[in-house]
Protein backbone atom coordinates (compact mmCIF):
# COMPACT_ATOMS: atom_id res chain seq x y z
CA UNK A 1 0.00 0.00 0.00
CA UNK A 2 1.17 3.63 -0.36
CA UNK A 3 1.67 3.95 3.39
CA UNK A 4 4.02 1.05 3.88
CA UNK A 5 5.91 1.86 0.68
CA UNK A 6 6.71 5.44 1.79
CA UNK A 7 7.58 4.61 5.39
CA UNK A 8 9.66 1.56 4.51
CA UNK A 9 11.78 3.38 1.95
CA UNK A 10 12.09 6.69 3.77
CA UNK A 11 12.97 5.15 7.11
CA UNK A 12 15.46 2.78 5.50
CA UNK A 13 17.34 5.34 3.42
CA UNK A 14 16.56 8.84 4.74
CA UNK A 15 18.17 10.01 1.49
CA UNK A 16 16.85 11.15 -1.89
CA UNK A 17 13.36 11.76 -0.56
CA UNK A 18 12.07 13.26 -3.79
CA UNK A 19 12.89 10.06 -5.68
CA UNK A 20 10.79 8.07 -3.24
CA UNK A 21 7.83 10.43 -3.61
CA UNK A 22 8.26 10.31 -7.39
CA UNK A 23 8.08 6.53 -7.40
CA UNK A 24 5.00 6.60 -5.19
CA UNK A 25 3.21 9.02 -7.51
CA UNK A 26 4.23 7.13 -10.65
CA UNK A 27 2.70 3.97 -9.21
CA UNK A 28 -0.54 5.34 -7.79
CA UNK A 29 -1.54 8.34 -9.93
CA UNK A 30 -3.99 7.68 -12.79
CA UNK A 31 -2.29 7.09 -16.16
CA UNK A 32 -3.24 10.51 -17.55
CA UNK A 33 -0.71 12.08 -15.15
CA UNK A 34 3.08 11.86 -15.08
CA UNK A 35 5.50 12.82 -12.32
CA UNK A 36 9.11 13.88 -12.88
CA UNK A 37 11.85 16.05 -11.44
CA UNK A 38 12.08 18.88 -13.95
CA UNK A 39 12.29 22.54 -14.81
CA UNK A 40 9.18 24.32 -16.10
CA UNK A 41 9.44 26.59 -19.15
CA UNK A 42 7.01 29.02 -20.78
CA UNK A 43 6.56 30.25 -24.36
CA UNK A 44 8.44 33.47 -23.55
CA UNK A 45 11.59 31.46 -22.87
CA UNK A 46 11.48 31.83 -19.08
CA UNK A 47 12.52 28.86 -16.92
CA UNK A 48 11.82 27.86 -13.34
CA UNK A 49 14.45 26.42 -11.05
CA UNK A 50 14.52 22.63 -10.82
CA UNK A 51 11.36 21.36 -9.11
CA UNK A 52 11.57 18.14 -7.09
CA UNK A 53 8.20 16.79 -8.24
CA UNK A 54 6.26 18.08 -11.25
CA UNK A 55 2.91 16.44 -12.00
CA UNK A 56 1.94 17.10 -15.60
CA UNK A 57 -0.35 16.00 -18.39
CA UNK A 58 0.99 13.42 -20.80
CA UNK A 59 -2.13 12.77 -22.85
CA UNK A 60 -2.37 16.20 -24.43
CA UNK A 61 1.15 17.57 -23.86
CA UNK A 62 3.00 17.37 -27.18
CA UNK A 63 6.58 17.45 -25.97
CA UNK A 64 9.05 17.53 -23.11
CA UNK A 65 12.48 19.03 -23.67
CA UNK A 66 15.58 17.07 -22.70
CA UNK A 67 18.87 18.91 -22.39
CA UNK A 68 22.07 17.66 -20.73
CA UNK A 69 20.14 15.06 -18.77
CA UNK A 70 17.50 17.51 -17.50
CA UNK A 71 13.79 17.65 -18.32
CA UNK A 72 11.89 20.81 -19.24
CA UNK A 73 8.09 20.75 -19.17
CA UNK A 74 5.86 23.39 -20.83
CA UNK A 75 4.02 25.50 -18.25
CA UNK A 76 0.65 24.69 -19.88
CA UNK A 77 1.14 21.00 -19.10
CA UNK A 78 1.67 21.39 -15.35
CA UNK A 79 -1.00 20.32 -12.88
CA UNK A 80 0.98 20.43 -9.63
CA UNK A 81 4.46 20.91 -8.18
CA UNK A 82 6.00 19.84 -4.88
CA UNK A 83 9.22 20.35 -2.99
CA UNK A 84 10.32 17.16 -1.21
CA UNK A 85 12.51 17.49 1.89
CA UNK A 86 13.71 15.25 4.71
CA UNK A 87 12.04 17.47 7.30
CA UNK A 88 9.75 20.47 7.46
CA UNK A 89 10.35 23.81 9.20
CA UNK A 90 9.57 27.49 8.61
CA UNK A 91 12.54 28.06 6.28
CA UNK A 92 11.67 25.07 4.10
CA UNK A 93 7.99 26.03 3.93
CA UNK A 94 9.05 29.48 2.72
CA UNK A 95 11.44 27.89 0.22
CA UNK A 96 8.63 25.71 -1.16
CA UNK A 97 6.31 28.72 -1.36
CA UNK A 98 8.85 30.64 -3.45
CA UNK A 99 9.29 27.68 -5.81
CA UNK A 100 5.51 27.33 -6.22
CA UNK A 101 5.10 31.05 -6.86
CA UNK A 102 7.85 31.06 -9.49
CA UNK A 103 6.05 28.36 -11.51
CA UNK A 104 2.61 29.93 -11.14
CA UNK A 105 4.01 33.21 -12.47
CA UNK A 106 5.18 31.64 -15.74
CA UNK A 107 3.07 32.48 -18.80
CA UNK A 108 0.59 29.88 -20.08
CA UNK A 109 -1.08 29.89 -23.49
CA UNK A 110 -4.60 28.57 -24.16
CA UNK A 111 -6.01 28.13 -27.65
CA UNK A 112 -9.61 27.57 -28.82
CA UNK A 113 -10.35 23.85 -29.17
CA UNK A 114 -11.66 22.56 -32.53
CA UNK A 115 -14.14 19.69 -32.57
CA UNK A 116 -16.43 18.06 -35.17
CA UNK A 117 -19.21 20.65 -34.95
CA UNK A 118 -17.13 23.78 -34.50
CA UNK A 119 -14.74 25.35 -31.99
CA UNK A 120 -14.87 25.51 -28.22
CA UNK A 121 -13.61 28.75 -26.63
CA UNK A 122 -10.12 28.69 -25.14
CA UNK A 123 -10.13 26.95 -21.77
CA UNK A 124 -9.63 29.17 -18.75
CA UNK A 125 -6.45 28.41 -16.82
CA UNK A 126 -6.82 26.30 -13.68
CA UNK A 127 -4.58 27.11 -10.69
CA UNK A 128 -1.41 25.06 -10.47
CA UNK A 129 -1.42 23.05 -7.25
CA UNK A 130 1.61 23.43 -4.98
CA UNK A 131 2.83 21.71 -1.84
CA UNK A 132 5.59 20.25 0.28
CA UNK A 133 6.43 16.62 1.09
CA UNK A 134 8.62 15.47 3.97
CA UNK A 135 9.45 12.55 6.23
CA UNK A 136 9.51 14.38 9.55
CA UNK A 137 9.06 17.76 11.21
CA UNK A 138 11.37 20.02 13.22
CA UNK A 139 8.31 21.17 15.19
CA UNK A 140 6.88 19.44 18.23
CA UNK A 141 3.99 19.02 17.89
CA UNK A 142 4.24 18.84 14.08
CA UNK A 143 0.77 20.31 13.48
CA UNK A 144 0.76 23.31 15.77
CA UNK A 145 0.75 27.08 15.55
CA UNK A 146 4.27 27.37 14.00
CA UNK A 147 3.26 25.33 10.95
CA UNK A 148 0.01 27.25 10.51
CA UNK A 149 1.84 30.58 10.79
CA UNK A 150 4.41 29.45 8.20
CA UNK A 151 1.71 28.34 5.79
CA UNK A 152 -0.43 31.47 6.14
CA UNK A 153 2.55 33.83 5.91
CA UNK A 154 2.62 33.55 2.11
CA UNK A 155 0.77 35.90 -0.20
CA UNK A 156 -0.41 36.13 -3.81
CA UNK A 157 0.63 33.06 -5.82
CA UNK A 158 2.97 31.51 -3.23
CA UNK A 159 0.45 29.63 -1.09
CA UNK A 160 0.71 25.85 -0.64
CA UNK A 161 -2.39 23.75 -1.30
CA UNK A 162 -1.43 20.54 0.46
CA UNK A 163 1.40 18.59 1.99
CA UNK A 164 2.41 15.42 3.76
CA UNK A 165 4.67 14.74 6.73
CA UNK A 166 4.99 10.98 6.37
CA UNK A 167 5.72 10.29 10.04
CA UNK A 168 2.90 12.46 11.40
CA UNK A 169 0.06 13.36 9.04
CA UNK A 170 -0.96 15.68 6.21
CA UNK A 171 -2.58 19.06 5.64
CA UNK A 172 -4.67 20.83 3.00
CA UNK A 173 -5.81 24.34 2.16
CA UNK A 174 -9.57 24.80 2.25
CA UNK A 175 -11.86 26.83 -0.02
CA UNK A 176 -11.83 29.59 2.63
CA UNK A 177 -7.99 29.78 2.45
CA UNK A 178 -7.63 28.22 5.89
CA UNK A 179 -5.68 25.02 6.58
CA UNK A 180 -6.95 21.68 7.85
CA UNK A 181 -4.48 19.43 9.66
CA UNK A 182 -4.95 15.65 9.69
CA UNK A 183 -2.50 14.16 12.19
CA UNK A 184 -1.99 10.42 12.56
CA UNK A 185 -3.78 7.84 10.46
CA UNK A 186 -2.15 6.88 7.19
CA UNK A 187 -0.62 10.16 5.96
CA UNK A 188 0.70 9.02 2.56
CA UNK A 189 -2.60 7.40 1.64
CA UNK A 190 -4.63 10.39 2.82
CA UNK A 191 -2.34 12.74 0.89
CA UNK A 192 -2.73 10.70 -2.31
CA UNK A 193 -6.53 10.71 -2.05
CA UNK A 194 -6.59 14.46 -1.44
CA UNK A 195 -4.18 15.11 -4.33
CA UNK A 196 -6.16 12.98 -6.79
CA UNK A 197 -9.42 14.67 -5.76
CA UNK A 198 -7.87 18.10 -6.32
CA UNK A 199 -6.46 17.03 -9.68
CA UNK A 200 -9.89 15.78 -10.74
CA UNK A 201 -11.48 19.12 -9.87
CA UNK A 202 -8.96 20.94 -12.09
CA UNK A 203 -10.04 18.90 -15.14
CA UNK A 204 -7.75 19.02 -18.20
CA UNK A 205 -4.87 21.34 -19.07
CA UNK A 206 -5.42 24.00 -21.80
CA UNK A 207 -4.62 23.49 -25.47
CA UNK A 208 -1.01 24.63 -25.86
CA UNK A 209 0.04 27.11 -28.53
CA UNK A 210 2.96 25.26 -30.13
CA UNK A 211 3.79 28.15 -32.47
CA UNK A 212 4.38 30.40 -29.47
CA UNK A 213 7.27 28.14 -28.45
CA UNK A 214 8.58 28.07 -32.01
CA UNK A 215 9.34 31.80 -31.78
CA UNK A 216 12.41 31.17 -29.64
CA UNK A 217 13.06 27.43 -30.15
CA UNK A 218 13.39 27.65 -33.96
CA UNK A 219 16.12 30.00 -35.28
Amino acid sequence: CPESRVKRRLMAAYLGSYNIWLQLLKIYLPERYRAETAHVVDSNGLFSEQIDVVIFDRQYSPFIFHFEGKKFIPSESVYAIFEAKQTINAALVEYAQKKVGSVRNLYRTSLPIPYAAGIYPAKSLSPILGGILSLDSDWNPPFGTPLKEALTKSCADKYLDLGCIAAHGCFGRTASSDYEFSPGGKPATAFLFDLIARLQSNATVPMIDIRAYAKWLVP
